[in-house]
């Protein structure tokens, strides 16, 4: 499939990409006025759909943007986009901004929602990267303070995950006043002496699906966490460190600031957890 002929949904009809057309007056392009959600899909099955439909909910919420659409009409709208890609494992990016309309700061009255939806083959970390970590850099956490909402206004991001990249690093782990919060596009846990310690979801962090698929994997593994702030001496002295996302899965931290972390290896609670997560997965997409 050649990358104009991908097929996308926008605004009620599927096209290809390359005839998708929003308006330059759109609020998602004149003001960053939107959310959206990344649902990954194995074996053309989404993972975790009321959990990503619920985000999606908190994040319009948060922005005062009604909803398009219920849930039913959700799931059905995604499945259809993605049985109409070629590939089976899928990553489901969907947007949904404030519409179009004259540019002024406030809220238009009687604008129409944008709703954009594309998939692209659902791109996981390398065996490399599974069985070696990777590392990461870190820095002052200088965004707004409304983290918990998955909007599109993601310069703040952009730059931090920049920063890591300028360095050769997969994310740029956070910290606020001294307190752990998450990386550019990852939720981020460490492991004190054999126990899972994760920052508490708050308006500082966005509450990642796979965050929660990872703690409750966890507990059903029998492996102990807590749910607590993590100082930045601590996060840094920690037995492991890990990344989550929903196309990160879950990844173990190897490297921070060009320095060995843990012994520069994947430790023993990363290999529990991954084996318990992949568990939870289809067994066509599970890896070897």
């Amino acid at each position: 499939m050649s990358e104009g002929s991908q097929i996308v949904y926008l605004n009620g009809s599927f096209l290809p990409i390359g005839e998708a057309r929003v308006s330059v007056l759109d609020r998602g392009f004149i003001y960053g006025d939107g959310v959206y959600e990344v649902i990954p899909s194995y074996r053309r099955a989404p993972f975790r759909m009321p959990h990503h439909l619920r985000r999606l909910q908190a994040s319009l919420d948060g922005i005062r943007l009604a909803n398009p659409m219920n849930d039913e009409a959700w799931d059905a709208l995604v499945r259809d986009l993605i049985a109409r890609q070629p590939f089976e494992d899928q990553s489901v990016y969907l947007q949904v901004t404030r519409g179009v309309a004259k540019r002024d700061h406030a809220f238009p009255k009687g604008a129409a929602a944008t709703v954009f939806m594309m998939s692209n083959p659902l791109t996981l970390p390398s065996r490399d990267q599974v069985e070696h970590g990777v590392a990461v850099v870190t820095a002052d956490d200088n965004r707004w303070l409304r983290c918990d909402l998955k909007t599109t206004s993601l310069v703040g991001n952009v730059l931090m995950r920049q920063f890591a990249a300028d360095h050769g690093a997969v994310e740029t782990v956070m910290f606020r006043d001294g307190w752990l919060t998450e990386a550019s596009a990852s939720n981020v846990l460490v492991v004190r002496g054999g126990t899972i310690v994760a920052p508490p979801k708050d308006h500082q962090i966005l509450p990642g699906i796979t965050y929660d698929a990872t703690l409750e994997f966890a507990r059903e593994a029998g492996m102990a966490m807590e749910i607590r702030p993590v100082r930045r001496e601590e996060a840094l002295a920690a037995d492991e460190m890990w990344l989550s996302s929903s196309t990160k899965e879950v990844l173990a931290v190897t490297s921070v600031d060009g320095s060995s972390f843990a012994g520069g290896e994947p430790g023993p609670m990363f290999r529990r957890m991954y084996a318990a997560f992949q568990s939870h997965k289809p067994a066509a997409s599970r890896r070897a």
